[in-house]
């Protein structure tokens, strides 16, 4: 099961206890279906539980005789065959059968409650939310221009800062901040998931600040290693050359230093110094005898 149907499945088993909230759900549900309007009322989706609570809004609030049909391997339809019953539920919701635009009917919200069961009913109609092991994403999917301002607009006004996009003909109103999505997914009801939601992004932050923390640790062996590889080389050259006892005795020790722990870092060769040497001064000595390396190569070059 999808993390999106996870949270259907969990606002569907919220009681709604109040009739205002109650009927504010069924008429986010039905203004957010597939049609609504006096020539068609109809509904589709994959899931029957979400067919059976469409057809109980429609016969329970509304007092008409939904019909579902079911289609094996395709979307369950829930519809109005009626006449009347279509008129029943225009005139349950406010609307005029001669609507040309269709728009939200703020009567039907009431209260401040009725905000939450609003949403969750638009949500359990066209949203859909992805899960936060992949990507954080929430969105409605409305095929009409007036429906999906006044949507944003309600959505605004409760601090949710959703964006617009028109994707495939049809208007999406998103959000792709996971703080919000939190706050939708609590305010619908879907408290669980929320938290579950919470809990997947603190574990994937967790992941990718660890594997921050190594990629650097690793750039920075791997910058310490390549390092130490052209110091050794250095030191080797002016063995080669006889010219190592011509050097100051520093630059000598720092030179037996490196040999003795090719792996080291500066930090690690400082602590084998005592700390009498910082390691800036050892930085400083094995950077001369890599220049004097260079220039023994270069006098031999000039000869």
């Amino acid at each position: 099961m999808s993390f999106s149907s996870e949270v259907k499945k969990e606002l569907l088993s919220i009681d709604v206890l109040k009739p205002c909230c109650r009927h504010a759900e069924a008429y986010g549900m039905v203004i957010f279906g597939k049609t609504f309007s006096s020539s068609s009322v109809s509904f589709k989706t994959d899931k029957k539980e979400i067919a059976d609570i469409y057809a109980s809004f429609l016969s329970e609030e509304c007092e008409t005789e939904p019909e579902t049909l079911e289609r094996e391997g395709k979307k369950i339809t829930v519809l109005l065959k009626k006449a009347s019953d279509r008129r029943k539920v225009l005139e349950k919701f406010g609307h005029s059968q001669n609507e040309v635009t269709l728009r939200i009917n703020r009567a039907n919200i009431a209260d401040d409650c009725c905000f939450s069961a609003f949403l969750r009913g638009v949500f359990l109609s066209c949203g859909t939310v992805t899960s936060p092991e992949k990507s954080y994403h929430l969105e409605f999917v409305v095929p009409f221009l007036k429906l999906s301002n006044d949507l944003f607009s309600i959505m605004s006004e409760m601090e949710l800062e959703p964006k617009h996009v028109v994707r495939k003909g049809s208007h999406i109103i998103y959000f792709k901040d996971s703080e919000k999505i939190e706050d939708i997914l609590t305010l619908m009801g879907a408290m669980n998931s929320s938290l579950r939601f919470m809990g997947i992004k603190m574990n994937k932050d967790m992941r990718n600040h660890v594997n921050r923390r190594v990629n650097f640790e690793t750039a920075n062996i791997g910058r310490s290693v390549n390092a130490s590889a052209v110091q050794i080389e250095a030191i080797n050259k002016i063995i080669a050359a006889s010219k190592f006892d011509e050097l100051p005795e520093p630059l000598q020790r720092t030179a037996r230093l490196r040999l003795e722990n090719p792996e080291a870092s500066l930090n690690e060769l400082e602590r084998l110094t005592d700390h009498s040497v910082s390691r800036s001064g050892i930085n400083h000595r094995l950077t001369k005898l890599t220049e004097i390396a260079d220039g023994l190569f270069d006098d031999k070059e000039k000869n």
